[in-house]
Formats: structure tokens, C-alpha cells, sequence
């Protein structure tokens, strides 16, 4: 029934509206007793239809600035609901999380709007806010695991929003929903990372991760497929990976799939954002120690450029979180520690960094993605120094340290079960160093390049639902040079390596929900040595009950290119690492093997995982491990195993999240050609154990408080009654058994909170407050011995601080 001329011929009044705007809709018919006013709420409640009084007799009826309030459930293939899957109305920032039950519910939606749904590793789903409306209560919406992903997504709210656990083991770092962490202002990609059990830094330095009981150069990290030779701002204190474009971050800490080589210790593999999206995006923001922006642009349908860039202001303002900062990363340097020889009028000192990341997106059809793009990291240090004696005299040094890479990549789906990909990269790392000293008048410059260029061809192949083959092969080669450079006397040292490596891999992934196995093999040729080595990999989840599943997993994998430390010849004392590469005669290619089996208790998202884990590493050298003690100068091959146990235990709610962590590890070296030839590891952590608590206090507001514990690290003191001994006209530090004593333990609180507000209706913001270290705990990280300079018979001791009480503070604005 029409009951437009109904209500005119009743009211005396006029509507007005466009028949192709206004579609016919069925209501309730008109009742005697109702009034005009009630009649319009009545429909306007009860239609998608906006009627507006212009005046008394006016009646204007229009749906484009109809708003209305939809609901919905986000489930998964299982019917598993999906917690923190993010529900977004299109082209605006009125959105949400999914709770745990999977539920959402948005207010002042557009009623021509779309509501666009995504969850990490689903395909996205796009659907009409109007559908959701007519729904009779809130409408299920199951998300399909995207098609080439076999490995679904175990645990979506690990420890933290946008932590997430995969079936496969490995953890997943999703920056763009990222919740808090303690005394992190941002998702800061390699301080997020140590969370997780068996993953930590001995010395503070995101430079220097030691993944159960690794060193940092095992570690191997990728950002879009590019190998990354270096890892960190500062000289390693804060990422020097962007996050606001690094749209997913996978760790892999064993079982690695067949496709990676490198990094005996562990895998970090870095994506930036791979969608076109239909409308322009962005962000920027900054903190006490830079500031940032990213850009996502799109040109057309098929076509995007994405952008991110970081820089410092460290050179224009110093700020206390910078001040604390720069006497922890520059204490064991001549920047900070004056020489008693060195008879100096005035010392100075700039510090800047910068990054940035650019990426070229274009669809040729829905079967044919290509990508490049590229990232720039940038370290500078300038010190200066003038002569007491002669102030006109001053001598400047300077230190640079970058990473540059390039990368490509075709992306082909020649039918909805096969598709391959073509990729190629390009990465070059230097650091440089020239350091002109005013007591001798002398001049040192010293270099170390890594260029590495890589390609890589892989197939998928889809069986069936349930299993995947992948096969490929893989081309890089590796060039490093080190050179030395001295004047007064002159010396020159040179030393430049070039290696190839072919490699060919093949695994079958299988899943059904259930069970999931994904077996695989790798063989590396090294053709300078004619070498073959075999890796064979396994990775296996039984689920035995719905909450209770065992989990194996064992890997063989090799590493050409590690790092040597050398605290004589280092960079003006603050980077003392040089990448190498493997002769096979000195200095071999790194092997390891590595075994680990577990269970794993997940019910009513409450979690305890155990998992008992064994590594040995095979080639490594005196010179790659930075003893402190009488073996720091000669040469030797030897090997470290490690082997513990690592317990989580979780709990999380829509409101709150809290966890504890507990990694207990013996790790020791054997080197024959040594006396001791077995002592502990540099980085023997018995016990190291972290507990967090996360809450989120009102609807934008989050707190997060936690703390660290571990035992303390070994060190080598010097022998009892007989400090030092001479060697002809030079003196040396006479140190007891190796790594015989240990520091005390190391003991760390921090704290964040977190404020979301937003600016306008398509502007959001989110001010984040954190304090490391809040009570201020002094711990040694490091200590070492050197010849008493006012007496030769004693030594020295020099002990390396953490980071005291810092706080800092970021604002962000997304638009």
C-alpha cells in the first residue's frame, strides 16, 4: 500500500524525493492514533530511508545521508570465531576489533557504505553495511583462509593484539593491529620479537638478539625477500625496520620452511603491505627521538606507490631519552671514555639516523601482481676533538653505517591450484669509519662492504584442500671486502671474497584441521668448493584433543657470510663487527642441527606451551665469538650446543591479556685446539624468565606493565696474584679458566599506556607513554679487563651498563 498520499492528503503536507534515489520499501500500515511525528520516527526507524522536515509542511525523504547501526560474528571455515579480526566502514576510521566471540558492532554507518572485514592470512570480505542492517539479529560472516596459505592462523591474540601463532609454530607480528607491550611506544619489529620465550638480548642491543643461545649474525633477517645485512638505529637500540608499512613479520625459530637458507639461529621475514587499495591513505607521528610518515597512493585500479621515511633529530635537539641513549650505546667508546694520554681541549659529538622504504604495487590482471621497491638505512656519527695545546688544531672523525636494497617480484596464479613466483634482490652494506687522532697525528679509515645479489624462482602446487608441494631454486652471490687503512706509519690491508651458491628445495605441507605436517629438503651447492650439503626439514602438530595437541620440529641449515669481532681494530670503539665470508680453511661454512618436541594446552584462551629444544652449530670461530679472555687472538674452529626448555603460560580476555615466560638453557663451546676445550658460552643464560600484564582500562585506554629477570652472563676474571703478564715491550691482561664467573642477574621493569582519540570523523590518533627500566635498577651487561694504565702489575675492570630510567613519548595521527 502507498502511503506517501496518504499521509499528504491526511497531515496537509508534501513530500519531496527522487524516484530513482527512493526504491518502494514495505511498511506497516498508518493507525488512527498515530501522529505525524510519530508516523516519521516510525519510519525512519523501521526503513533505510532519511525523512527530514524542512518545514511544518515539508517533508524531504532521501537515502544518501541515512545512517544506520549494524552488527555482525566473524567466524572462520570451522566455525571458530575470530578474535581481532579488524571491521572497518570503508573510506572512513569508524571501525573495531572483533571480540572473542568474534562479535562486532559499528554506530553511524553511511547506509551506502561498505563494511570491509580482514583478518591476517583470510581473504578479505567487502559487504554492503545495508545487508548487515536487514539481517534479523547479527548476521555469522565466515572468513576463507586465503588460497595459498595452507598454514592457518592457531592463536590470534598472542600475549598481545597483533601477536598471533601459527600452526607451523612460528609467530606473527601484525604491526597494523599491534595492542601494547612494556615500556614500547611503538611496534618496534625487533624489541616486539624478545616477548617471546627463548628469544632475548644479553646486551640490551636489538643488534645483538641471541635466539636460543645463538649469536646475532645467525639471525637471518628479510625484508620483502631482500637480505638485510644490518638491524639497528642507534648501534642497536631501536629498530631500523619502519613498521607503519612492514604490514606482517613471521619468526621462525625452528622448522623453517625449505625455501630459507641462512641463519642457523632463526628466520625473521619482514612484509610490507601487498594490496591496492581504492583510496588514499597515510600517517605520521614522532617521539623524543624522531619522526616519521608513510604514505599508501594509489594511481588507479592496477596501479599504487607506497611510502615510509624516518629521520632523527637527535643533531638538533637532545632530548633525555636521547642523552640516555647515547651513554649507553657510545659508554665503551672514545666517545665518552677520555684517554688519560689524550690531552684534549674540547670534544664534540652529532649523531643522526634515517630509513626509508619505497614500493612500486601493479596488477596487470587478477592473475599477473609484479612488485618492486626499495629501503635505505642510514647510521651517521661525527666527532671532533681539539688539542689542549693548540685549539686552532681540531681533528674530525666520522662513522657511517647503511644498508641499501633493492627488490623485484612477479606474481603469477596460472590456475586456482598452481602459481609461481619470480623474485630478484640486490643489498649492499657498508660501514666506514675514518678516525684522525690528535695525540699521534694519525689517520685510520677503515671499511667493511657486504654486496649480495639474489634470485629465487618457487612454485606452489595445490593437491587438494588439504595439501601443498612447493619446489623452487634459489641463485645469490655474496662479495665482502675489508680493508684497513693507517698513515703514520703507513700500512694498507685489503681483503676482498666472492661466493656462489646454487640451491634447489621441495616441501609438501599437509593440513586438515587436525593434523599438520610440512616436510621438506633443501641442497646447497657452493661452487667455489665444490661443496653439497643436504638440509632436511620437518614440522609436525598433532592436535590429540580439542585443547591438547604435540608438536616436533628439526632442521639442518647452513650460514656462508658471519661476523668477527675484534676489539682492537674496531670502528672508533663503537661497531667492532666485520662481516666475512667462508674460506673453508680458517673459517668454515657454519652448520647446525636443531631438534625440539613439545605440547601445547589451548582451551577458553587460556595457553601453556612447553617445548624442549636441542641446537648444535658446527664452524664457528675464536674470532666470531669476542672472547674476553686469553683465546680473544688466536685461531680456532670449534662448535656450541645448546639445550633447554622454554614454558609459556597465557591468558587472554577482550579486556585484558597477561603472561608469563620461562626459558631454562645450558650452552656450551667445545674447541679442541683450546685448554679448556669445553667452557660455557658467552651467552649462557641458565634462567631467564619475563611476566606481563596488559589491560585495557577504559574503551581507549591500555596500560601495560611487565618485567624481566634473567641470570647473569659469563665472563673470564684475570688470575688471582698474577693480574698481567708481558710479551715483550707489551703487557697483557693474564685471565683465569674461561667464562668461570658470572655477573650479577640482570632485573628490568617497564610500562606503557596507551590513549586512541580521534581528530574527525576519518582522522585517528593514539598518544602512547613508556619507561624503561622504571625503577631504575642498575644491571651490567657486560665486563672485561684491561692493563692498568698507573700500574702495569694490575688490571683494570671496565663494566658495560643497561639503560637506566627512560621514558619517552610518541603521538600518531592515520588518516
Amino acid at each position: 500500500m502507498d502511503i506517501i498520499p496518504e499521509i499528504e492528503t491526511k497531515f496537509d503536507v508534501k513530500f519531496s524525493y527522487s524516484a530513482d534515489e527512493v526504491k518502494p520499501v514495505l511498511v506497516e500500515q498508518l493507525k488512527a492514533s498515530e501522529t505525524l511525528s510519530i508516523i516519521i520516527n516510525r519510519l525512519n526507524t523501521s526503513t533505510l530511508l532519511n525523512f527530514k522536515f524542512i518545514s511544518e509542511r515539508y517533508i524531504t525523504i532521501s537515502s544518501i545521508d541515512k545512517t544506520i547501526s549494524v552488527c555482525g560474528a566473524v567466524f572462520t571455515e570451522t566455525d571458530e570465531p575470530l578474535f581481532g579480526a579488524s571491521v572497518v566502514v570503508f573510506n572512513t576510521t569508524n571501525g573495531m576489533i572483533s571480540s572473542e566471540e568474534g562479535r562486532f558492532s559499528l554506530n553511524n554507518v553511511p547506509v551506502n557504505s561498505k563494511v570491509v572485514i580482514s583478518f591476517l592470512g583470510f581473504e578479505t570480505k567487502v559487504i554492503d553495511a545495508v545487508d548487515l542492517w536487514m539481517h534479523k539479529g547479527c548476521r555469522s560472516i565466515q572468513l576463507n583462509e586465503k588460497s595459498e596459505l595452507l598454514n592457518q592462523v592457531l592463536i590470534s591474540k598472542f600475549l598481545t593484539t597483533g601477536l598471533q601463532k601459527s600452526t607451523d609454530g612460528s609467530t606473527v607480528l601484525n604491526t597494523e593491529a599491534f595492542g601494547i607491550l612494556p615500556g614500547l611506544i611503538e611496534p618496534d619489529i625487533l624489541q616486539t620479537i624478545q616477548v617471546l620465550p627463548g628469544v632475548e638480548s644479553v646486551n640490551e642491543s636489538i643488534a645483538d638478539i641471541n635466539v636460543r643461545g645463538g649469536t646475532n649474525d645467525q639471525n637471518l633477517m628479510l625484508w620483502d625477500d631482500i637480505k638485510m645485512y644490518h638491524s639497528g638505529h642507534f648501534f642497536g637500540l631501536i629498530s631500523a625496520y619502519n613498521p607503519y608499512l612492514t604490514e606482517k613479520v613471521t619468526v621462525f625459530k625452528n622448522g623453517t620452511s625449505s625455501e630459507y637458507s641462512d641463519g642457523v639461529s632463526s628466520t625473521v621475514d619482514m612484509k610490507t603491505k601487498n594490496e591496492i587499495s581504492d583510496s588514499f591513505s597515510g600517517g605520521f607521528g614522532a617521539n623524543l627521538l624522531h619522526a616519521d610518515a608513510f604514505l599508501e597512493v594509489p594511481i588507479g585500479k592496477k596501479l599504487a606507490f607506497h611510502f615510509s621515511g624516518r629521520r632523527s633529530f637527535t643533531d638538533v635537539f637532545a632530548s633525555p631519552t636521547y642523552d640516555n641513549y647515547f651513554e649507553r650505546s657510545f659508554q665503551d667508546s672514545e666517545i665518552l671514555i677520555a684517554n688519560n694520554t689524550i690531552n684534549t681541549n674540547s670534544q664534540s659529538s652529532d649523531f643522526s639516523f634515517y630509513d626509508y622504504s619505497a614500493k612500486l604495487l601493479f596488477n596487470l590482471n587478477d592473475k599477473h601482481q609484479f612488485r618492486t621497491n626499495v629501503i635505505g638505512i642510514n647510521n651517521n656519527l661525527d666527532y671532533s676533538e681539539s688539542n689542549a695545546n693548540d685549539s686552532n688544531e681540531t681533528k674530525s672523525s666520522n662513522l657511517k653505517q647503511e644498508n641499501l636494497g633493492f627488490g623485484g617480484s612477479w606474481k603469477a596464479s596460472w590456475s586456482n591450484r598452481f602459481s609461481t613466483q619470480m623474485s630478484g634482490y640486490y643489498s649492499q652494506y657498508n660501514v666506514d669509519a675514518t678516525d684522525l687522532r690528535v695525540e699521534t697525528n694519525q689517520s685510520v679509515t677503515q671499511a667493511n662492504e657486504v654486496i649480495e645479489t639474489g634470485f629465487k624462482l618457487k612454485s606452489n602446487f595445490r593437491l587438494n584442500k588439504n595439501l601443498n608441494v612447493l619446489s623452487g631454486y634459489q641463485f645469490t652471490e655474496v662479495g665482502i671486502l675489508n680493508e684497513t687503512t693507517v698513515s703514520n706509519p703507513d700500512y694498507e690491508r685489503t681483503k676482498k671474497d666472492v661466493l656462489l651458491n646454487h640451491a634447489v628445495f621441495a616441501e609438501a605441507e599437509y593440513n586438515n584441521g587436525k593434523t599438520y605436517v610440512r616436510a621438506g629438503v633443501r641442497g646447497n651447492y657452493f661452487q667455489k668448493f665444490s661443496k653439497l650439503i643436504i638440509e632436511p626439514r620437518i614440522n609436525l602438530r598433532q592436535e590429540l584433543t580439542n585443547s591438547f595437541s604435540i608438536k616436533l620440529k628439526g632442521e639442518f641449515k647452513n650460514q656462508s657470510a658471519t661476523q668477527i669481532i675484534d676489539f682492537q681494530d674496531d670502528f672508533l670503539g663503537v661497531e667492532n663487527r666485520r662481516w666475512i665470508l667462508a674460506n673453508e680453511q680458517n673459517i668454515p661454512i657454519s652448520e647446525s642441527k636443531q631438534g625440539s618436541f613439545g605440547f601445547e594446552y589451548n582451551k577458553n584462551d587460556f595457553l601453556i606451551d612447553v617445548e624442549g629444544f636441542y641446537k648444535r652449530v658446527d664452524g664457528i670461530t675464536v674470532s666470531n665469538q669476542g672472547f674476553y679472555n686469553n683465546f680473544q687472538f688466536l685461531n680456532a674452529i670449534g662448535s656450541y650446543d645448546v639445550k633447554g626448555v622454554e614454558l609459556l603460560i597465557s591468558k587472554t580476555a577482550q579486556k585484558f591479556s597477561t603472561w608469563l615466560s620461562y626459558t631454562y638453557s645450558i650452552n656450551d663451546y667445545e674447541f679442541e685446539a683450546l685448554n679448556p676445550s669445553t667452557f660455557p658460552n658467552n651467552v649462557d643464560i641458565r634462567h631467564s624468565v619475563s611476566v606481563a600484564f596488559n589491560y585495557d582500562v577504559i574503551k581507549n585506554l591500555k596500560l601495560s606493565i611487565g618485567g624481566l629477570w634473567r641470570s647473569g652472563q659469563p665472563y673470564t676474571k684475570p688470575l688471582e696474584g698474577n693480574e698481567t703478564v708481558q710479551s715483550g715491550n707489551t703487557t697483557f691482561v693474564n685471565y683465569d679458566a674461561p667464562n668461570n664467573e658470572n655477573l650479577d642477574d640482570f632485573m628490568r621493569f617497564d610500562a606503557s599506556l596507551s590513549y586512541n582519540f580521534n581528530l574527525s570523523t576519518s582522522i585517528k590518533s593514539i598518544l602512547r607513554i613508556g619507561v624503561i627500566n622504571f625503577t631504575n635498577h642498575e644491571n651490567v651487561i657486560n665486563r672485561y679487563y684491561t692493563v692498568d694504565p698507573n700500574d702495569s702489575d694490575k688490571a683494570l675492570q671496565i663494566s658495560n651498563k643497561s639503560l637506566g630510567f627512560t621514558p619517552n613519548v610518541s603521538l600518531r595521527v592515520s588518516f
